[in-house]
């Protein structure tokens, strides 16, 4: 994994359905161990602003119920607490992320569906902030997570990075 010179994102079309959409707990149980991470960020223009290296670690907190997990990125001094769960009740999965500024992201989707979006979140400027978090090509040791965002209420949404996981060598898998 290396450092990328500007380039033009690749197009994704994040309104076409994935092909199969595993059920929750598959969803938590692939999650499991530790990830190598290649997130490029993305400009307004489209463009590849940049590209960094980190890992994530997840673990059972109670098996096929609730995951933790650490997400770091070190060359941004970046280091996150995320929780991972299905609630069965209302259909829904969860991953809600913390980090050091104490800013709670939650980040909520239905069951079928490997899609996640936060709230709109009011930010320290008084503007506001969508996410959407969809997982895609997902293989026993890797899939990939583009990352959009939205700064009117979800009407229109713009590519924010794309992250590559590989599985680290020697991680166990469910």
């Amino acid at each position: 994994m290396s450092t990328a010179a500007v380039a033009t994102a690749p197009e994704w079309q994040m309104s076409t359905p994935m092909d199969t959409v595993a059920p929750p707990v598959e969803q938590l149980r692939h999650a499991i161990g530790e990830w190598m991470v290649e997130t490029d960020f993305i400009g307004p223009d489209g463009k590849i602003q940049g590209t960094l290296e980190g890992h994530y670690k997840f673990k059972w907190v109670v098996p096929d119920k609730i995951v933790s997990g650490v997400s770091e990125i070190p060359a941004m001094k970046q280091i996150s607490a995320i929780l991972f769960f299905h609630r069965p009740a209302s259909r829904e999965i969860e991953m809600s992320s913390v980090g050091p500024d104490g800013k709670l992201w939650r980040m909520i989707g239905p069951e079928d569906s490997e899609t996640r979006t936060t709230s709109n979140q009011t930010m320290p400027d008084g503007s506001t902030l969508m996410l959407r978090f969809t997982r895609h090509s997902v293989t026993p040791d890797s899939f990939g997570s583009t990352m959009e965002l939205s700064t009117d209420s979800g009407e229109t949404w713009r590519i924010g990075n794309q992250q590559r996981f590989v599985r680290a060598v020697n991680s166990p898998s469910e």
